[in-house]
C-alpha cells in the first residue's frame, strides 16, 4: 500500500481519545487562562452564601466563594438532585419539583432555604429570580444581602418602557419608540403604523431574547403582540410590551459596568455579541473588531451615566445597537451578572462575581478607569443541547452518554454545570457550557476555539458544536463583518452543515473505510483468524470521532465539527444489498409532528377544520420559548393527536390532515 500524507483536519480526526471522569474537573479554569484577580484573605466578606440558581452559573459563583473562604449553599429541584452545583457546595436544599415555578422560582422555599442554612447572603446568577424586586425586598426584610443592586436599580432598569425614560434623561442615546405599554393587538397595529415598519415588539419586563418579535407588517404585528405577550407571561409573569423602531442590521455590542455603593462606577470595556438566533446569543467576543477608541470611550461613558441615574452598585450590563456608522442607542440594562461575563474576565483580568462580592458587603472599587485593560482576545461559544439543524437550534434532550472537555489545551476555560451521565431536560435552559478560548490576539482566540471544538467530546445529546465551528471559521466573521442578521445572511436556507470539497470528501471516505478495515481485522483477531489479512505497523488507527457503526455498514463520523453518515460494505455485501426493498420516505405534507421535546401550549384547529397552507396548528414551548407550527398545505384536519398542556417528544404525531 503507497504511503500517503494526511491534512491537519483528517490528522484531526484519526487520533485516541482517553476518556476520563469530569467529576473533579467540572467548571475548572484552565491553569494558563488569563481571568481572575488574586484574592485579599484579610478582606472579611460573608461566611455563608446562598447561590439561588443551579446549572453552570451556580458552579461558577461556587469557585470564587471557595476561592474567597466562603461556605456555599445549593438550591435545586428534585431532578436535579445529583447535579454538579448540589455536589459542589457545602449544603445543598431541596427547593420543590422540577418545574421552575415550584423550585428555582419559588421564592417562599427559598427564603426557608436561606432560614434553615443561616445562609447571609445571596447570588441570584442570571435568570430566574436574579432581577426580581420583590425577592430582593424579601432578603433585605430578612437582613440578607442580595448579592446584586438595590430593588430600584432592578425596578428601574427591569422595566424597558421606564429604563428607557430614565436612560433620555440621563443623555443616553435611544430607539425611537412609544414608551408607554401597548395594550391590545389593534393598539399595536397603530402605533407600529406611526413608528414606521420594521418594528420590534418586546416584554416589558423582558430579557434573553424571550418576549421577542420582529414585524414588517399589521399582520406580523397583530401575530408578534399575541406571542410576545404570552412568552412574557410564561417567562417573567408579566405580559406587558412596548414597540420601539426596529435597526435594521445592527451589531449588538454591550458595555460591562461595574460600581460600589460609594458612588463609584467603571466601564469594563465591550462585548460583541452580534452572532444570535431568534434574539439569543451564541458566540460572543472581546473586545469588539468593531468599535474605535472614540466610540468606545462613548459608549463606556454613557454606559456609567446610565448607572449613577439609578445608583447602582454591582456589576450589570448595559446594551447597544450599533448601526453601521457606529451610531449606538440603548437597547436595555439587565442587573446581573451576563451569562459571557468570562470574556470580560479574561481580557481585564478581573473576577466579576468577587467583586460583586466586595461591592455586595460595602467595599469600595478597588481600580479606577485607567486602571482597566483590553489585555489580548477572548472569544465564548455557548454550547447547547440543540439541533442546530433546525431554525439553528431547537432543543434536544438526553443523557450525556460521553462528556469530555477540551481542558488540555492551554487557555481554554470551560464553564459548565453537567458531567458524563448528566441529563438535559426540557424544564431548564439547554445550555451544556460555555466555551471560551483566549489569546493574545483575535487569530490566536480563533485558532485555540476551533481546536477546543474540534477536542470537545460530548454524546447522547444532539449538539450544536457543528455550527459554532462553522461560524468561527467562517470568512464573514473571521473578517468582522458581521451584525445580528448573520446566521440568516449566510445560511438563508438553514444551517446545513459543512459542505466538503471533493478532497475532503475523498478523505473522510477514505477514513470511513479504514474504520471499516480495522474493525475487520479487530473481529477476525478476537476469533483467532489471524491467517488471511496481514496489518500493516503504522495502521493501527482508534478514531476519537466515530460516533458509532452498525451491522448495516453505516459509520458516523464527526468532521470538521459536522456529522456525516458513510456506509461501506464488503462487495458481496454490496452486491446482496440491491435486493433489498427501499423504504419509502413518509408523506410529511399529510402530517405534522412536534420537531422538538417541549410542552403544548395551545392547539388551535379541530377535526374537521380545513387549514390554509401557513395557517397555525399548534405552539409547542420548550425552554420557555414558544414555536407555532404551521400547516405545509390545504387540507382538511383529519385527527388531533395533542392537546394543550401535554408533554410531546421530538417526532410525536400532532396532527394528521386529509
Amino acid at each position: 500500500m503507497a504511503a500517503h500524507s494526511l491534512s491537519p483536519p483528517l490528522s484531526r480526526l484519526l487520533f485516541t481519545v482517553k476518556y476520563v471522569s469530569l467529576h473533579s474537573r467540572c467548571c475548572a479554569v484552565h491553569s494558563k487562562a488569563h481571568y481572575s484577580t488574586v484574592y485579599n484573605p484579610n478582606e472579611k466578606t460573608f461566611d455563608k452564601i446562598l447561590i439561588a440558581n443551579r446549572g453552570e452559573i451556580a458552579c461558577r459563583v461556587i469557585k470564587t466563594c471557595k476561592k474567597m473562604g466562603i461556605q456555599t449553599v445549593a438550591v435545586h429541584s428534585d431532578v436535579d438532585s445529583s447535579a454538579v452545583h448540589v455536589k459542589m457546595a457545602d449544603e445543598a436544599i431541596c427547593v420543590g419539583p422540577a418545574p421552575t415555578n415550584k423550585s428555582y422560582l419559588n421564592m417562599d422555599a427559598i427564603m426557608d432555604a436561606i432560614r434553615v442554612t443561616g445562609a447571609q447572603a445571596v447570588h441570584p446568577g442570571y435568570g430566574f429570580l436574579s432581577e426580581n424586586k420583590e425577592f430582593a425586598k424579601r432578603l433585605a426584610a430578612e437582613g440578607v444581602m442580595f448579592i446584586g443592586p438595590d430593588t430600584h436599580a432592578i425596578q428601574a432598569m427591569g422595566d424597558k418602557i421606564e429604563s428607557k425614560l430614565i436612560a433620555k434623561a440621563a443623555k443616553v442615546n435611544t430607539i425611537p419608540g412609544f414608551d408607554g405599554v401597548v395594550k391590545t393587538a389593534e393598539d399595536a397595529v397603530k402605533i407600529a403604523q406611526e413608528i414606521g415598519y420594521p418594528v420590534m415588539i418586546k416584554a416589558s419586563a423582558g430579557g434573553g431574547g424571550k418576549g421577542m418579535r420582529i414585524a414588517w407588517n399589521d399582520d406580523e404585528t397583530r401575530e408578534g403582540f399575541r406571542f410576545s405577550s404570552q412568552e412574557a407571561a410564561s417567562s417573567f409573569g408579566d405580559d406587558r410590551l412596548l414597540i420601539e423602531k426596529y435597526i435594521d442590521n445592527p451589531r449588538h455590542i454591550e458595555i460591562q459596568v461595574l460600581a460600589d455603593k460609594h458612588g463609584n462606577a467603571l466601564w469594563l470595556n465591550e462585548r460583541e455579541c452580534s452572532i444570535q438566533r431568534r434574539n439569543q446569543k451564541v458566540v460572543e467576543e472581546a473586545p469588539s473588531t468593531f468599535l474605535d477608541p472614540v466610540t468606545r470611550r462613548a459608549m463606556g461613558e454613557q454606559a456609567v451615566q446610565l448607572a449613577k441615574a439609578v445608583q447602582y452598585s454591582s456589576a450589570g450590563t448595559v446594551e447597544f445597537l450599533v448601526d453601521s456608522k457606529k451610531n449606538f442607542y440603548f437597547l436595555e440594562m439587565n442587573t446581573r451578572l451576563q451569562v459571557e461575563h468570562p470574556i470580560t474576565e479574561c481580557i481585564t483580568g478581573l473576577d466579576l462575581v468577587e467583586q460583586m462580592i466586595r461591592v455586595a458587603k460595602g467595599y469600595q472599587l478597588q481600580h479606577k478607569q485607567e486602571d482597566i485593560p483590553i489585555n489580548g482576545w477572548a472569544i465564548e461559544s455557548r454550547v447547547y443541547a440543540e439541533d442546530p439543524y433546525k431554525s439553528f437550534g431547537l432543543p434536544s434532550i438526553g443523557r450525556l452518554s460521553q462528556y469530555q472537555e477540551p481542558l488540555n489545551l492551554s487557555n481554554v476555560r470551560v464553564d459548565s454545570g453537567i458531567q458524563e451521565g448528566s441529563d438535559i431536560s426540557i424544564y431548564y435552559d439547554p445550555m451544556i457550557s460555555k466555551l471560551v478560548t483566549y489569546g493574545a490576539t483575535r487569530n490566536e482566540a480563533l485558532a485555540k476555539m476551533e481546536d477546543a471544538l474540534d477536542n470537545y467530546v460530548i454524546r447522547g445529546v444532539t449538539h450544536n458544536i457543528p455550527l459554532l465551528r462553522e461560524i468561527i471559521t467562517h470568512p464573514r466573521f473571521i473578517s468582522g463583518d458581521i451584525s445580528t442578521n448573520f446566521l440568516p445572511e449566510v445560511y438563508p436556507d438553514g444551517f446545513k452543515g459543512h459542505q466538503l470539497e471533493v478532497d475532503a470528501r475523498r478523505e473522510l471516505l477514505a477514513s470511513a473505510a479504514a474504520l471499516y478495515i480495522a474493525a475487520q481485522l479487530r473481529s477476525q483477531k478476537v476469533l483467532g483468524d489471524q491467517s488471511k489479512h496481514i496489518v500493516s505497523n503504522d495502521k493501527n488507527l482508534s478514531i476519537s470521532v466515530c460516533l458509532s457503526r452498525d451491522a448495516s455498514g453505516m459509520i458516523v463520523l464527526q468532521y470538521l465539527g459536522t456529522v456525516f453518515k458513510v456506509r461501506v460494505l464488503s462487495k458481496l455485501a454490496s452486491e446482496l444489498n440491491s435486493y433489498m426493498p427501499e423504504k419509502v420516505p413518509e408523506d410529511t405534507s399529510s402530517i405534522l409532528r412536534s420537531p422538538m421535546p417541549g410542552t403544548v401550549v395551545a392547539v388551535s384547529i379541530k377535526p374537521g377544520d380545513t387549514v390554509a397552507e401557513g395557517q397555525e396548528i399548534c405552539v409547542i414551548e420548550a425552554m420557555k420559548m414558544q414555536n407555532s407550527l404551521t400547516a405545509a398545505r390545504q387540507a382538511k384536519v383529519k385527527s388531533v393527536h395533542c392537546k394543550p398542556g401535554e408533554t410531546v417528544g421530538e417526532g410525536d404525531l400532532l396532527v394528521e390532515l386529509q
